[in-house]
């Protein structure tokens, strides 16, 4: 059993599932073969809870944060949840984020 490492860090197409059934092993296989480094993921995540806090601290609405980040106005409170509980948001964004 190969222990390789993800060849490449862009986001993929297909699901596990359906790489695993096109080529005939699991979808764990391809799971680790394709994944994302965790280091990587983590600093991915990172820069864009820092720019969802610049955006909401410079005034911006969860719209408009949203629509720059291109994802849900859920997720934008999700970031900016994650970015309260690391200090990533000034007192005056906190107080009208609600």
């Amino acid at each position: 059993m190969s222990h390789g490492k993800a060849e490449t860090v862009a986001r993929r197409a297909i699901t596990a599932r359906e790489g695993a059934a096109q080529l005939g092993v699991s979808s764990r296989t391809i799971r680790r073969l394709k994944a994302e480094a965790r280091g990587d993921f983590e600093a991915r995540a990172l820069q864009r809870r820092q720019l969802a806090a610049q955006l909401r601290n410079a005034g911006w609405s969860y719209k408009e944060i949203a629509d720059e980040l291109e994802c849900s106005v859920g997720a934008v409170g999700a970031l900016l949840h994650i970015a309260r509980r690391e200090g990533l948001l000034t007192k005056q964004s906190v107080k009208r984020a609600g």
